[in-house]
Order: C-alpha cells, then sequence, then structure tokens
C-alpha cells in the first residue's frame, strides 16, 4: 500500500534454511514489508548462506545470526533473539512463509491497545491440492475455538518479563500463548483478520504429518479425541449409516468454521469437502505420535523432541524459580 505510514513495531522474522528456492518470493515480499515496518531477520542458515541472504537482504532489513539460545527448537531461538533485540515495544513474529498485507498488519498490531498476544487467522495463497487438505484443519479449528496462525503481534516487555519461552518445546506457538496467560497476559483471537501464507511443497507437506499430530500431546483431550477416531470407525464398520453421519457431521463443523467471521472471503466453498480427508488422517497419525512418544519423542530436524507444550501452571512453577534465582 503505497503512502502508508509507517508502523511504530519490530517485525520479527526467523529463518533458517537448508534450500534458498523461496528466496526470490521472500525479498520481494521484505521489499514491501520495510515500508510499512521495522524488520529484524534473524538467520540461522549455515555460513554460506547467511552470506548469501546478508548480501540480497541487508540494503532492506536489518539482518541478524541466531544468538546462542539453547534449546532444540530452532524457531523459537530465533524469535528469542529477534525479541531481545527489537527496536519496538510492539512485535509481530511471522514464519518465512507469512505474506502480510498492509491492513491486516495495521490490525493486529492495533489489537495490542487491549491485548497482550493476538492472534490472527493464516490462510494459504496459493491453493494446491496439498494446502487444500491442510486448510481443513484450520476450518475445524475455527469452528471450535481457534487456529493457530504461524503469525502473532505482542508486547515485548511481557515476553522478556516472562524470561522468554523454553526452546525445548515442539509445539512452540501453545507454549508462546501459554506462557503470556501464565503472567497475566491477554491473549485475544482475531479469526476475522487474515493473513496470507505459502504453502510448503507437497513433499514437505507429508513429511510433516506425524509432527503436527504430536503438537496434540500438549492438549491432551484433543489427542484422547484424535486417538479415539479410529477405534470408533472400527466399532462402526458394519454400520454404514452411522459412518455417513459422521462424515456429514465432520463436513459440517468445517463448514461453520468456514463460514465465521467472512471466513468465505478467503476459503473457497469447496474447503469443507476436504475435512474427511484430514479427520482420517489425524485418525491415523495420532496413533503413529503415541508411538513416537513411546521412542522418546518426534523427530524435530537433528533432535528427538518429547515435549509438546507445557501446561501452564509448570510455566508459572519455571517462571518463580528463575524469579526466585535471580
Amino acid at each position: 500500500m503505497k503512502g502508508a505510514p509507517l508502523l511504530d513495531i519490530e517485525y520479527v522474522l526467523p529463518v533458517r534454511w537448508g534450500s534458498d528456492e523461496t528466496m526470490e518470493d521472500l525479498t520481494a515480499y521484505l521489499t514491501r514489508l520495510r515500508a510499512w515496518a521495522d524488520v529484524t531477520v534473524i538467520d540461522g542458515s549455515d555460513p554460506d548462506r547467511f552470506a548469501a541472504h546478508a548480501s540480497a537482504w541487508s540494503d532492506l532489513v536489518r539482518h541478524i545470526p541466531c544468538d546462542g539460545i539453547p534449546g532444540a527448537n530452532g524457531k523459537v531461538r530465533g524469535v528469542l533473539t529477534g525479541i531481545a533485540s527489537a527496536r519496538h515495544e510492539r512485535v509481530v513474529i511471522a514464519d518465512d512463509d507469512v505474506r502480510y498485507d498492509y491492513r491486516a498488519l495495521a490490525a493486529v498490531v492495533a489489537e495490542l491497545d487491549l491485548a497482550t498476544l493476538v492472534k490472527p487467522q493464516n490462510h494459504f495463497a496459493p491453493l494446491p491440492w496439498h494446502a487444500r487438505w491442510d486448510t481443513a484443519r484450520s476450518l475445524l479449528n475455527r469452528a471450535v475455538s481457534s487456529d493457530y496462525p504461524g503469525t502473532y503481534a505482542l508486547r515485548r516487555s511481557t515476553l522478556l518479563g516472562a524470561g522468554g519461552y523454553d526452546a525445548d518445546t515442539l509445539f512452540e506457538n501453545l507454549e508462546m500463548e501459554r506462557t503470556i496467560r501464565a503472567v497475566g497476559g491477554r491473549v485475544r483471537s482475531r479469526p476475522d483478520v487474515f493473513v496470507a501464507r505459502r504453502p510448503p511443497t507437497a513433499r514437505h507437506f507429508l513429511s510433516q504429518r506425524v509432527r503436527q499430530a504430536y503438537d496434540s500431546w500438549g492438549q491432551p483431550l484433543r489427542l484422547v479425541i484424535e486417538a479415539a477416531i479410529l477405534p470408533t470407525v472400527w466399532a462402526l464398520r458394519h454400520r454404514p449409516g452411522a459412518l455417513t453421519l459422521l462424515l456429514l457431521a465432520v463436513i459440517l463443523l468445517a463448514e461453520r468454521g468456514r463460514r465465521r467471521l467472512d471466513g468465505p472471503s478467503v476459503f473457497p466453498a469447496s474447503s469443507a469437502l476436504w475435512a474427511p480427508l484430514w479427520v482420517a488422517e489425524r485418525a491415523l497419525c495420532s496413533w503413529l505420535a503415541i508411538g513416537a512418544r513411546l521412542r522418546g519423542g518426534v523427530r524435530y530436524g537433528e533432535h528427538r523432541m518429547r515435549v509438546a507444550a507445557h501446561s501452564r501452571r509448570r510455566i508459572r512453577r519455571r517462571i518463580s524459580r528463575e524469579a526466585a534465582a535471580r
């Protein structure tokens, strides 16, 4: 948006790339973004790739290496580095596939007048088959609660005051939300603020199925429900009428999420029809995630991670211990 005023925010973008195939698209986005916000890219890539990124981006944004923060989750280490070095109290954290327009960026920042952490709604653009498949997850989340996006707006001082959040957790967004709540912060969901994100490759999408199912270890009730799908379908295998009703219920629930708060403006009419496929995937992958837990955790890069996210009570205890030690 030409002529839009510079927002009083820090846009923190952690990257840790093994390939630069999306670099041209991200560079074009950073070129637009720098007119709207102060941008810091925290780069945990290998030295040669870091140097190539510095050459491409240093004239556009602030490009810095990731600090030596301990933890297996590189994204959390990048976020914490960016938060610590931010020049503004209001910060927007975003994955490298997120693509804000000015209106959405201004909207989430404005919400920080009332909230400590703001979560908008991501949607895939463009929509190859696997993005349509994964969109069903967002619709079901919207129908019953809220989705977990790849971007948040937050108040820097609150997260710093909490001592950051655990970089050894897999479901880092849930861990961050619970950390903010644990110190009395207010989390505000804005499912009507739509922020585009680029879909992954189909290969990367397929590689994430069990890892994403493992996130449900951070929400035990959800894990129980997801794990119950497969035995329920097996028990009803000779009752096609009951299975048909379950199928329709899943589609209707996803359609409820699609229609909520102007969802049809970004979610195509066919989106809810993909919901049974996503549920079938999660029914299988939840058991694979249980198996991974028994083996010590799910694979994440070079590590095997056991903890998806801590409870708010455990986070409060951790914050209390660290405060007492200071």
